[in-house]
């Protein structure tokens, strides 16, 4: 080619590529700057209109608050979750709708803040199909609430899906069975969401730190460290896990509307008369052995009175160790469990009963009575809560003859239980009766098929010492009541 020729091709080529520069739309330019690192071309007043979105007036907010402009372009970055992208950093993958947890119902996809459908799919979330199979009493059964009714009546049930009442297109009725109603968020006054001051979940405000109240409508004094620093209780949770911090002041939970345990009082919550538990006596049926009052878990004692549960009497010449010790005798307990010690004194319960006696307590002769209150099968005498068994006659209850007028074949089908297993595995067969092992000694039943440790224990002794373990549960004696016959109602209660 000769040179003229190239000159005019290359005169050419430099024209038509600054007529098609030319026709680049203005928002788009692959480098306005020179070089790395060099200068922008574009003053920051056009730099910056070029980051904002249409209609928006100077001083708006750049690449929709989502990023950083440079030059003319946005660089989206993440400031929440998600993903953030398109030119003006518009689009963010976590705004679509969703339906039952899943974004677009998982019958569409999110383009940019608006879902997708598939085929055969419609709605703001793809979540009802076009074509429903479901009979319009399954489609409601379907839309029930925990309370059974249809989307909460706050929305019309569509082929087993509701349909939420938006009437103002405002979205503020939402939920799988339209049970979260965000209008109760707005504030009366300002008629905004939580004053301005918080974020609505589902009907309720959550307000930012400093404010407080149901639409965070009231505002603190103190700053929020000091209003924690406040509520801090001495374990060092705040208002003791029990309570929630209201600017500076603990707001105590209250664990049983009825009020029986459940007081939990205090600057931080702190006090919890559940603790009073630990002070309950049952031979009174009192807190602090009905000589005192319950506060914060602890007896505050009468005046004469002092000790753990207030039992002891000031004019008592004993120590309160040594009245316990007294108390005793060869038994973990004081009084064996069977009564209420009082300056080295039993006094055993019930009352009156000659069946439990001893300086401690320690004898007891219910545990001679079978179910059916017969001492000792009627084949022996109790002594001290031991059956002394007539001649011929042997056991715990003095229940098994020594004789026995039946044949092998016909004590051992008596024995056997419905798996076929003799004394359930747990004892042996003598004439028709089980005799559990001695050394399981919480085996008990007429086929050995009770486990007594089920029974519930107080004070470490099974049904407290008050009942017998029938099978698992507690029987308890006379005057005695309660899951492990630890409260005592009195003898004019059967």
């Amino acid at each position: 080619m000769r040179p003229a020729a190239i000159r005019n091709f290359l005169l050419l080529a430099s024209s038509l590529l600054f007529a098609g520069l030319s026709a680049v739309p203005q928002s788009f330019s692959p480098s306005l700057r020179i070089g790395p690192g060099a200068a922008c071309r574009l003053s920051r007043a056009e730099s910056e209109r070029r980051c904002r979105a249409p209609g928006q007036p100077p001083g708006g907010a750049l690449c929709h608050g989502r990023g950083r402009c440079d030059c003319g372009v946005c660089i989206c970055h993440v400031s929440e979750p998600g993903v953030f992208f398109g030119p003006l950093c518009e689009c963010h993958e976590w705004v679509c709708e969703t339906y039952d947890g899943s974004t677009c119902a998982g019958h569409g996809k999110c383009d940019c803040g608006k879902c997708k459908c598939d085929e055969g799919w419609f709605g703001d979330a793809c979540q009802y199909p076009a074509h429903c199979d479901l009979t319009k009493k399954k489609s409601n059964q379907m839309c029930k609430n925990s309370q059974d009714v249809i989307c909460s009546n706050a929305g019309t049930c569509h082929c087993g899906r509701c349909k939420c009442d938006n009437p103002d297109g405002n979205g503020l009725v939402y939920g799988k069975f339209c049970e979260c109603d965000d209008r109760e968020c707005i504030d009366d006054e300002t008629e905004e969401i939580c004053g301005g001051h918080g974020k609505c979940y589902c009907g309720n405000c959550y307000c930012e730190a400093g404010w407080h109240g149901d639409k965070c409508e009231f505002q603190c004094d103190i700053t929020p460290w000091e209003s924690k620093r406040r509520c801090t209780s001495p374990d060092g949770q705040i208002c003791s896990n029990r309570g929630t911090c209201v600017c500076g002041e603990c707001s105590c939970h209250d664990v049983d509307p009825t009020g029986d345990w459940g007081d939990i009082h205090g600057d931080t919550c702190e006090c919890d008369e559940r603790d009073c538990r630990a002070v309950y006596d049952r031979y009174s049926d009192d807190f602090c052995s009905g000589h005192g009052q319950c506060n914060c878990g602890r007896c505050d004692c009468k005046v004469g009175w002092y000790g753990k549960k207030c039992e002891h009497p000031r004019s008592c010449p004993l120590s309160a160790e040594e009245s316990i010790r007294r108390c005793q005798g060869s038994s973990d307990l004081p009084c064996s469990g069977r009564g209420k010690c009082e300056c080295g004194k039993c006094t055993c319960y019930p009352p009156g009963d000659p069946r439990v006696y001893g300086k401690t307590c320690e004898c007891d002769g219910r545990r001679c009575e079978g179910l059916d209150g017969t001492v000792c099968g009627g084949h022996g005498t109790c002594s001290c809560g031991r059956c002394v068994c007539d001649r011929g006659w042997f056991g715990t209850l003095c229940q098994h003859p020594r004789k026995c007028n039946m044949t092998e074949e016909q004590s051992k089908s008596l024995c056997e239980s419905a798996d076929g297993i003799l004394c359930s595995g747990k004892g042996s067969c003598h004439c028709g009766k089980c005799i559990c092992s001695a050394e399981e000694w919480y085996i008990s039943g007429e086929l050995c098929d009770c486990d007594d440790r089920d029974c519930d224990k107080h004070d470490g002794l099974i049904c407290t010492g008050n009942g017998i373990c029938s099978c698992g549960n507690c029987e308890c004696w006379r005057g005695w009541n309660g899951n492990a016959c630890e409260i005592w109602l009195g003898t004019d209660y059967p």
